[in-house]
């Protein structure tokens, strides 16, 4: 019987976060208002099979959108802890495409993951893995450069959103 080939490597990957200046509720409103939800009429679309529909959403949509999140901060209570935390998803799907087309995989960090949590002090502090640490692994230019993009985009909301 055969066995699955494995491959492992490791890659370096920056790791941003971003202490705020206000309290937790604020920033997380202030995110929430500067990157909608995924429009619900693009997965809606693409079940049907409406491909023309579907893109016709995308490009009317905004740069970026929040494709899900999570409490996980309610999550912890499990444990007996009281913590104010959100894991976000956060992208575009016409530029996770533009990337997938090229290295499928990076379909593994597509759309990118954002937490906002309350630290120790009471401030809010954004984590994330800059983007174009995490498509630079493919060894693609076009996905790394989209990565970039991404690089810029996210920060421009986190920042805007903390400040």
């Amino acid at each position: 019987m055969s066995h699955p080939s494995t491959v492992r490597r490791p890659i370096p990957v920056e790791h941003v976060a971003i202490e705020a200046t206000k309290p937790f509720e604020a920033v997380k409103a202030a995110l929430e208002a500067l990157v909608p939800p995924l429009d619900p009429a693009v997965p809606e679309a693409l079940r049907r099979g409406d491909i023309v529909r579907a893109n016709e959403a995308l490009l009317r949509g905004p740069e970026l959108s929040i494709f899900g999140a999570r409490d996980h901060g309610g999550l912890l209570r499990t444990a007996g802890l009281a913590r104010k935390a959100v894991q976000y998803e956060i992208g575009n799907p016409l530029t996770a495409t533009g990337m997938t087309r090229h290295q499928l995989p990076a379909a593994l960090y597509a759309p990118l993951r954002v937490l906002l949590y309350e630290n120790e002090a009471g401030r809010a502090v954004f984590e994330f893995d800059r983007p174009s640490s995490l498509f630079g692994q493919f060894g693609d230019e076009r996905v790394t450069a989209v990565g970039r993009e991404l690089d810029a985009k996210l920060e421009r909301v986190v920042v805007e959103a903390a400040s």
